[in-house]
């Protein structure tokens, strides 16, 4: 009965795709905002080496194991990935000492476990001292263990032969650079929360107003307009949808979540760089998506009418769910976009259909700044310029979720059947 009832309810547990993922998030964290690991086992996000206060810290802390932090180090370690591995291993070799000898039913790993696997990932990092002291401590709890035993002559002998070490893990070493880390440093000024703001006196046309946009839809309720940039044209309309809209959006995706995919080539299909979950709603589904729909043609002045629009996206983004830099716009004519034949992405509308409580800004790269994830708002950009162009200046990303749960609504509008709505300007280069 135990087994037949667990048979029940095995889908919808956790698996171990969703277990090496959690792990992946935390690494991404970590590399992204600049975590001290051992700030992230204790449930505090406090930056490494810093003494200002976290970027966050919960009101229940949540403690990693011994064991936690093993299985986040082997991940690494499977995928070769030793910068990782060591800090992670560190920490687990750190609390099994402290807990050795006493018998935790949660744990699958053990002291022996954390040395032999932080050994190894020292030595591919070139500290073979290290390795060897490592080693010796593993054969002190298991001297008859002959294959670390063979290991210990091997690193004795390197150090006889005065092997130099690749590079060398001080702590002022660059350690070797992940695709997350490459973001993280590009965009420290994006990410912190001490970002140095521009001074009103560079941004005279920036900006709040009560919009109608010469829509009749709007003139009893305009809506709210903050100007966030003026080139690349990044608007953000607060109170855009109610809470009541925006529960009725979730609730509606919810049942047909699936793991995102990102365009390649002619094909679609998953991507380390791209981590959330999406569903795809068309305005009959509900009378709420289509006065969303409604409201936003009139917010921005164009035609959603099929083919013109593709279907509402809803995405959510999870602990580290995050999407790296991209363009909402094709950047090749092989790209499945156009095959709905009404050609490219000319605007992106994204609605915050939830509050997190740390991390998710949408990180604008070249043109350095951020917008925060703000409840209800509607955030607006043009993907093109008006000779057809994509902006390189609307290069984007997702910055990963620290804390919470990250729900949007993605409207992408095209080129056709705007033509009279955003008409080409009379400087061929605009």
């Amino acid at each position: 009965a135990l087994h037949a009832g667990f048979k029940e309810v095995e889908k919808e547990l956790p698996g171990a795709e969703d277990l090496d993922g959690a792990a992946r998030a935390l690494m991404r964290l970590q590399d992204v905002y600049v975590l001290s690991v051992k700030g992230m086992a204790n449930g505090v996000f406090q930056r490494a080496g810093a003494t200002r206060p976290p970027l966050y810290s919960p009101g229940q802390r949540v403690s990693l194991s011994a064991d936690d932090c093993f299985h986040v180090g082997k991940v690494a370690y499977d995928m070769g990935d030793y910068y990782h591995s060591i800090a992670w291993l560190e920490e687990a070799v750190s609390l099994f000492r402290l807990s050795y000898g006493s018998w935790n039913p949660e744990d699958r790993s053990s002291l022996e476990d954390a040395l032999d696997h932080l050994a190894f990932s020292y030595f591919m990092a070139g500290n073979i001292s290290h390795a060897l002291s490592l080693s010796r401590e593993f054969l002190h709890y298991d001297p008859g263990n002959q294959r670390v035993a063979r290991n210990v002559v091997k690193y004795e002998k390197l150090l006889e032969m005065g092997t130099r070490v690749p590079w060398s893990l001080h702590p002022t070493a660059v350690p070797p650079l992940t695709p997350s880390l490459v973001l993280s440093l590009a965009n420290q000024p994006l990410l912190g929360p001490l970002s140095p703001q521009p001074t009103p006196e560079r941004l005279p046309q920036l900006s709040c107003s009560y919009e109608t946009n010469g829509s009749p839809y709007l003139l009893l309720q305009p809506a709210k307009k903050e100007m966030v940039q003026i080139r690349p044209y990044v608007a953000l309309y607060h109170d855009f949808i109610s809470d009541a809209e925006a529960e009725t959006i979730k609730g509606l995706a919810g049942p047909w979540l699936q793991r995102s995919v990102v365009a390649s080539g002619e094909k679609q299909q998953k991507a380390e760089y791209r981590i959330s979950k999406s569903a795809w709603l068309k305005d009959t589904v509900d009378p709420t998506v289509r006065t969303l729909e409604q409201r936003i043609a009139a917010v921005t002045g164009l035609d959603l009418r099929p083919p013109y629009a593709e279907y509402l996206q809803v995405v959510n983004y999870g602990l580290g769910g995050h999407y790296e830099p991209h363009f909402d716009h094709a950047t090749s004519r092989k790209s499945p976009l156009y095959r709905m034949k009404s050609g490219n992405r000319i605007a992106t509308v994204m609605i915050y259909l939830s509050a997190v409580k740390a991390g998710g800004s949408t990180a604008f790269i070249y043109a350095n700044f951020s917008v925060p994830v703000v409840k209800n708002a509607a955030l607006f950009w043009w993907n093109l310029r008006r000779n057809g162009d994509g902006d390189g200046d609307t290069l984007h990303a997702g910055c990963p979720v620290l804390a919470g749960d990250k729900w949007v609504a993605n409207k992408w509008i095209h080129e056709h059947g705007q033509e009279f709505r955003r008409p080409c300007s009379a400087n061929p280069h605009d």
